[in-house]
C-alpha cells in the first residue's frame, strides 16, 4: 500500500489488525512521509479512535528510543446488538473489542410481527444502556441477527419461512425510529445492520477460535436449518443473501414432508428442531418446540436421542455435497440440537459418503461461543463496517477531520 491509497482509514486498519502499530511501521508499510502519517494519525486521535499504549522494545544491537505503540481505543463507543429467534431474543451492549458490558434475554415471539418486536428490542436497549451508565450518544451502531434470509445491501428480510409479516419490512428504519423514541432523541440515528443468524454466528465463531481457517462452515440446527460461510475472512452471502439456506434442499425420499416454506421434502421438514418436536409428539412424547427437544435430549430420552441421531444423518447426507463443493477446514454444528447424538449422525454420513480427499483436513466441531454467537456476530459486523477504510474516511470527513 503506497501513496494516496493509505488514507487515515487505511492506517486505522493496519493498526487494528496488528500489521503496523507504530509510526515508523506505518511509514514503512505505506510509503508515506513521517509528516503525512502524523497528520492522518492526528485525525484518528481527534476522533477518539486511537490511544497510545506501552512503548515497544527496540530490536537489534545498540537499542534506541522505544517506539510508542498505537492502539485502537475499543472503549470510545459501544454497539447495541440483538439476536432474534422464533420464540426467544437476546440483546447486549458491547464495546468495540467484542466485550459484553450488559445483556438481557427473554421470551419474544417473532410471529408477533416486526413493529412489536422492534419496539421491545429498543426498550431493552435503553434499559441496558442505563444499566451500564452509557449515554446514548456513544452508540455508534446497532446490529441485528434474524432467523431468515437477508438481502445485505437493503437490509430487508426476503421470503422468510419462519418470520410471518417480516418479508420486505423496513427493519433498519423502524428500529432506528423505535430507538430514537425510547431515548427521546432527535439526533441522527445510529446505523442499523441486519443479517442472517447463521451468517453472524459463523462470523463470530470463525473470528473467536478459527481465524487461520480460510474456509469455515457453520450449520445451525434449531427451529430451522441454515448455514454460514466465511471464506478468506469474509462472509459469503451470495448475490442477494440466499447463500447457506440448506434447510430447503430437497430430499429425494421424503416427498410427503411439508415444510413451512410451502414446499415438500425440504431438509428442514425432516431434520430441524421443529420437525423433531412433531416426530416426538407422534411417538407419544409430547413436545411443542425445539427447546422441548433440547430438554428431552439433555435428559437422555431414548426417542429424542434416536431421532436426533437420525436427523444428524439426514443433515450429513446434504453436507456431503456442501463440503465437497466448499472444501472447508472447519465444519461447526451449532444451534439447539448440536449435541452428541446429532453430531454423531452428521459424522457417520459425512465420513461414510464423502471422498477421503474431501474430509482429510476437515475438523468437525461444535460451538465455542454458544448462545452468545449471534449477538457477538451482530456486534462485530457493525464494528467492521464502521471502521473499514472507506467508511472510516467518510465518518472522519463528516466530523471535519
Amino acid at each position: 500500500m503506497t501513496g494516496n491509497q493509505a488514507s487515515a482509514g487505511h492506517l486505522l486498519r493496519l493498526i487494528r489488525d496488528g500489521s503496523a502499530t507504530t509510526r515508523g511501521a506505518l511509514q514503512r508499510a505505506t510509503g508515506l512521509s513521517r509528516s503525512t502519517v502524523g497528520h492522518r494519525l492526528d485525525q484518528l486521535f481527534a476522533a477518539g479512535w486511537l490511544r497510545e499504549g506501552a512503548a515497544e522494545p527496540v530490536e537489534g544491537p545498540g537499542g534506541g528510543r522505544p517506539s510508542t505503540r498505537l492502539e485502537f481505543d475499543a472503549g470510545h463507543a459501544v454497539v447495541l446488538a440483538a439476536d432474534l429467534g422464533t420464540r426467544h431474543a437476546g440483546a447486549a451492549v458491547v464495546d468495540l473489542s467484542g466485550r459484553v458490558l450488559a445483556e438481557r434475554s427473554g421470551a419474544m415471539l417473532i410471529s408477533d410481527g416486526p413493529d412489536r418486536v422492534l419496539d421491545a428490542l429498543a426498550r431493552w436497549f435503553a434499559d441496558l444502556l442505563e444499566e451500564t451508565g452509557t449515554p446514548p450518544e456513544r452508540v455508534c451502531g446497532i446490529g441485528l441477527s434474524v432467523p431468515g434470509p437477508v438481502d445485505w445491501a437493503s437490509g430487508l428480510v426476503v421470503q422468510p419461512p419462519i418470520m410471518p409479516g417480516w418479508d420486505g419490512f423496513p427493519i433498519r428504519e423502524r428500529l432506528q425510529e423505535a430507538w430514537a423514541r425510547h431515548i427521546s432523541s432527535e439526533e441522527p440515528a445510529a446505523p442499523v445492520l441486519v443479517d442472517n443468524d447463521a451468517n453472524l454466528m459463523a462470523y463470530a465463531e470463525q473470528r473467536a477460535a478459527h481465524r487461520d481457517c480460510a474456509a469455515f462452515l457453520l450449520v445451525k440446527v434449531s427451529t430451522g436449518i441454515g448455514a454460514g460461510v466465511v471464506a478468506g475472512g469474509r462472509l459469503y452471502r451470495g448475490i442477494d443473501g440466499g447463500a447457506g439456506d440448506i434447510g430447503h434442499i430437497r430430499l429425494h425420499d421424503r416427498p410427503e414432508a411439508l415444510c413451512m416454506c410451502g414446499s415438500y421434502g425440504c431438509l428442514a421438514a425432516v431434520a430441524s428442531g421443529r420437525a423433531l418436536a412433531a416426530q416426538l409428539t407422534e411417538a407419544g412424547v409430547a413436545t411443542d418446540s425445539v427447546s422441548g427437544v433440547r430438554d428431552r435430549l439433555a435428559a437422555g430420552q431414548p426417542d429424542a436421542v434416536r431421532l436426533a441421531r437420525e436427523a444428524g444423518r439426514r443433515v450429513g447426507e446434504v453436507l456431503v455435497t456442501v463440503v465437497t463443493l466448499l472444501n472447508p477446514g472447519v465444519l461447526m454444528i451449532a444451534g439447539e440440537l448440536a449435541g452428541t447424538p446429532f453430531l454423531t449422525g452428521v459424522r457417520e454420513l459425512l465420513y461414510q459418503r464423502a471422498m477421503p480427499r474431501t474430509t482429510a483436513h476437515l475438523t468437525v466441531v461444535t460451538s465455542r461461543l454458544g448462545e452468545r454467537a449471534g449477538l457477538l456476530g451482530a456486534a462485530a459486523i457493525v464494528v467492521e463496517d464502521l471502521y473499514s477504510p472507506d467508511r472510516a474516511d467518510a465518518r472522519l470527513a463528516a466530523l471535519g477531520g
